[in-house]
């Protein structure tokens, strides 16, 4: 059996299996019924693995074992296979949500709390610094900062990224607006991003700054936050940023967005 390697490569990712398991499922597929040995040699998989592969496809629900001698094993319909992958993986996720909210005031927490005080107290401001790859990584940690604002957070971003922002940090920047926060957001203005400006009513200003043409987010004049490359030029992956924690340099840059806000 000639399977392509693009089409296994999608099933390992789609399915979370590794190539022994994707490559014995299809085999057994491709036949309805079959023996270990079969599918050994159809798959092109080891047969001192074979046995064991197959054991794991059954806990998983790919596959049916037929007690009979020589044992087959029976293929589970596609459908029914992508049905119950499904909502494994929703009962796994579930479990780990409440296993991880169950640890929010344990003594486990308390101990890391400390540890983490511990480590962090002999630190300078100017060691609170850090390269962020990847543009789920460097949204966490805007959520992280903007979490942490007291005062001010200013941001300039574009089309694109305000629309991330909308769907990523809005609960948390109506948050930060009722703690007092005074948020501004410089973002070019026009029909793409007016439904995205709607619904940060309320809890942001936005305007459009003419010649302001970057992406970076500054809190309380004390913590920056900036992205190295145009977002339209970059896969999600590679996006990469700086974060730093310099008083001296983030109310310089805060100072200048002042006045092109005014200007504006």
């Amino acid at each position: 059996m000639i399977v392509n390697e693009e089409f296994l490569s999608k099933l390992r990712r789609a399915f979370s299996l590794n190539l022994y398991e994707v490559k014995l499922w299809t085999a057994l597929l491709s036949r309805g019924v079959s023996t270990a040995g079969e599918m050994s040699d159809i798959a092109d998989v080891p047969r001192s693995r074979t046995y064991d592969v197959l054991e794991s496809l059954e806990r998983k629900g790919f596959v049916v074992v037929k007690p009979e001698k020589p044992i087959k094993y029976l293929a589970i319909a596609p459908g029914e296979v992508l049905d119950r992958v499904q909502k494994r993986m929703f009962e796994h996720a579930d479990e780990k949500q409440k296993r991880l909210a169950s640890l929010k005031d344990s003594d486990v927490m308390k101990e890391l709390a400390a540890l983490y005080k511990q480590g962090v107290e002999p630190l300078q401001p100017t060691d609170f610094s850090g390269a962020l790859k990847g543009r789920h990584n460097i949204y966490d940690h805007l959520s992280m900062l903007c979490k942490e604002a007291e005062s001010s957070i200013v941001m300039s971003t574009t089309e694109e990224g305000l629309m991330r922002k909308v769907r990523a940090l809005k609960p948390i920047l109506e948050k930060a607006k009722g703690r007092g926060v005074k948020i501004r957001i410089a973002v070019p203005v026009n029909e793409k991003t007016k439904e995205a400006i709607d619904k940060l009513e309320g809890a942001a200003e936005v305007k459009e700054l003419k010649d302001m043409s970057a992406r970076f987010c500054i809190v309380d004049g004390k913590q920056l936050l900036f992205m190295m490359l145009e977002d339209k030029d970059v896969h999600p992956t590679y996006d990469l940023a700086m974060w730093v924690h310099t008083p001296y340099f983030a109310s310089a840059m805060q100072g200048m967005f002042d006045l092109a806000w005014k200007k504006g």
